[in-house]
Order: C-alpha cells, then sequence, then structure tokens
C-alpha cells in the first residue's frame, strides 16, 4: 500500500485485496470528485473534511490522469462505484451487518429502500436529510437517531462537498463505532436515477462522459469547472509513502 499526500490529504493507494480488507474497518470513508477537489482551494470546511478523513480513495479518473501526467505519479483508481459493488455484495452475505443511509429527498429514499430490499438486506435503516448549510452542518437529530440504532455502517447519498462535512461531523460526534461511507451519489448507478455505469465504463474512466450525456444541464457545468484541477495539481507538491 502506499500513501499519496496532496495538499495535506493522505489518498491511498491500494491493491484490490487490500481495498476489500478494510470493509471492516470504522471510520469515515471518502471518495472525493474531480469537481470537488477543484474547490478545495475555496472551500475549507470540504478540505478539513478530507484531511481528517480516515480513508481516502482515488474516485476521479481525472485526478489520477492528472497525477500521472504532471507529477509522474501512477496510482489505482478506486471509484465510489467500485467499492460498492463490492460493499453490496458483501452485506448480502452478511446479513447481521445494520446500515443505515442519508438520503437527499423522498424519491431518492424509497428507491434505495426497494434497491435494499431486492439484495435481500434486512437491517437496513434510511433518513431523509434536511438542506444542509454547507458552511457550518450540525444534525444533531440525525446524532440522537443514530445513538439509539448503532448501526455497523452509515452511507450518506446526498451531494459531494456537503456529504463529507456532515461525515466529518458524524465521526466526531458519535459515541460508538462505526464506519461512514460518503459515497454520494454512486448508489444511483444501481439504482437507476444516475447514468448507467458499468464495470467497464468506471474502469476506462468514462464515468464522467455519461454522466454529461445521461444529464448535459446537470453534469457540463460542474465538470467544466474541474479544469482548474490542472493548475492546482501541476503547483502542489506531491508525497510519496509506502508503508
Amino acid at each position: 500500500m502506499r500513501k499519496i499526500i496532496f495538499k495535506k490529504i493522505t489518498f491511498l493507494d491500494l491493491d484490490e485485496d487490500e481495498s476489500k480488507k478494510i470493509i471492516n474497518s470504522n471510520g469515515l470513508f471518502v471518495f472525493p470528485s474531480g469537481p470537488g477537489l477543484e474547490t478545495i482551494n475555496q472551500n475549507n470546511n470540504y478540505h478539513n473534511a478530507l484531511k481528517e478523513a480516515d480513508y481516502v480513495f482515488f474516485d476521479s479518473g481525472y485526478f489520477v490522469l492528472l497525477l500521472k501526467l504532471l507529477k509522474n505519479v501512477s496510482v489505482k483508481k478506486y471509484s465510489g462505484f467500485k467499492f460498492l459493488k463490492f460493499f453490496f455484495s458483501y452485506l448480502s452475505k452478511n446479513n447481521d451487518k445494520s446500515l443505515f443511509c442519508i438520503d437527499p429527498n423522498d424519491t431518492f429514499s424509497q428507491k434505495n429502500k426497494e434497491f435494499f430490499k431486492n439484495l435481500g438486506l434486512n437491517n437496513t435503516y434510511n433518513y431523509v436529510a434536511p438542506i444542509y448549510n454547507s458552511q457550518q452542518i450540525e444534525d444533531y437529530n440525525l446524532i440522537k437517531i443514530l445513538e439509539e440504532i448503532k448501526p455497523n455502517y452509515i452511507m450518506t447519498s446526498i451531494g459531494g462537498g456537503t456529504q463529507e462535512i456532515l461525515g466529518l461531523f458524524l465521526k466526531k460526534k458519535l459515541k460508538f463505532k462505526t464506519t461512514i461511507l460518503c459515497t454520494g451519489g454512486a448508489i444511483s448507478f444501481f439504482t437507476g436515477d444516475q447514468a448507467p455505469i458499468n464495470y467497464i465504463i468506471d474502469r476506462l474512466f468514462l464515468g464522467w462522459l455519461v454522466r454529461i450525456i445521461f444529464r448535459p444541464k446537470v453534469f457540463f457545468s460542474r465538470y467544466f469547472k474541474a479544469i482548474k484541477l490542472i493548475s492546482i495539481v501541476f503547483k502542489e507538491k506531491i508525497i510519496v509513502k509506502t508503508v
């Protein structure tokens, strides 16, 4: 395993076996996107959440390519899609594990419930999140509910840039050990609410293109802004550590 440190954020470069072993680890798991990383110089709360996360993965193929082209640092992409594919398979074989999903609205919540039911997961819970102020995210009602349930896994399916800040809030406030997965909209690849991404598309780093084709008004401007990440990566020193 290698650790790649970028702007004081410690990314993990894992092989297949290593990535599967950490499924039972507690802590905050984040999968920052290219558009998200583009904001780290302006969004201090988001940047801080990534710095304090326990596991940071190379979800963005764009970021992976920039590291190779601009810094000659080769890393393995490990997307939220790939992680959830393994995670859902793991849960279907371990029905004693409990999963608490934080959803953006009632429609998504219902589809997520149906997806979990079709997977044969019986120990699941859903919570529709309020509209958070990304500058100050505190949800003590959620804390109260979680303290009563004490799920093994908490999965956020709300937007990137907000979910990581909420995840850090939960990590600091919850009194029991759990795993917080900030996988955002990746679950929608499985429920059908987002672009029909599969293993090949994900492996070829083409998820962004399929998303734009599927919902151009939402994703074109988001990915266009991520061009600024080129300058950030070019100027930043990258530290590589083998552990």
